[in-house]
């Protein structure tokens, strides 16, 4: 079910008879019709075995199932809201960046240091962001939260993409991610620029940015 942008931290869904779909707990605004909302326990579509890693590392994010016949606002903390629309390919995502996605998507979980080895663990120690990102595969739309705004950043084998990690959103594609690190004496003497460490992403792919480094 698509979403309709009410305005930049708001979004609109509708859902019918038969579908469902999954949103952060306390994430609906107002909603008109017959909606249901329950405390989902079993990490969404890809079921309890998805979010196993989450919870050994305390990193899972509270979920609720949305169905019946009606129309649901959905916001969460002010934050702006991108909606990313899913055909057939994966989006790597944060949890806590999550507002609400489709019922038909598949969702797991994807140990960082499987991708980028050591480096991936590293980033999620280093950036805390955690060592596990939500994967959703399928057909269908995903809503996500971030600060300022998000600009779609295209990942090509020629021109892969440096981020700050904490401007991180997510990414789609077949991309790979590695921690690198801009240390030199400036930083050292408290003279650097700050931007010590940058997610380096290469491939072919997109990634989401956000416009302000901090977290949710």
């Amino acid at each position: 079910m698509p979403f309709t942008m009410v305005n930049s931290r708001m979004v609109r869904a509708q859902i019918g008879p038969g579908q469902r779909m999954f949103s952060q707990r306390g994430a609906m605004l107002a909603y008109q019709g017959d909606v249901s909302f329950t405390p989902n326990i079993q990490g969404g579509q890809g079921g309890i075995g998805s979010m196993i890693g989450r919870r050994i590392a305390n990193e899972a994010t509270p979920l609720m199932t949305v169905e019946g016949s009606g129309t649901v606002l959905f916001g969460h903390g002010g934050h702006h809201v991108h909606v990313v629309d899913l055909t057939g390919d994966t989006l790597y995502v944060e949890a806590d960046r999550l507002l609400a996605f489709d019922g038909t998507l598949q969702q797991g979980t994807m140990f960082m240091g499987s991708q980028g080895g050591v480096m991936g663990m590293v980033r999620g120690q280093v950036t805390g962001q955690g060592l596990f990102t939500t994967t959703l595969k399928g057909q269908g739309a995903v809503a996500v939260m971030a600060h300022g705004g998000v600009i779609e950043l295209p990942i090509t084998p020629q021109r892969p993409v440096h981020v700050d990690p904490q401007a991180y959103v997510a990414h789609r594609g077949d991309v790979r991610n590695k921690l690198s690190t801009a240390l030199g004496w400036r930083d050292m003497v408290g003279r650097g620029s700050g931007e010590a460490f940058q997610l380096e992403l290469s491939g072919q792919g997109t990634v989401y940015v956000q416009a302000s480094e901090e977290k949710l």
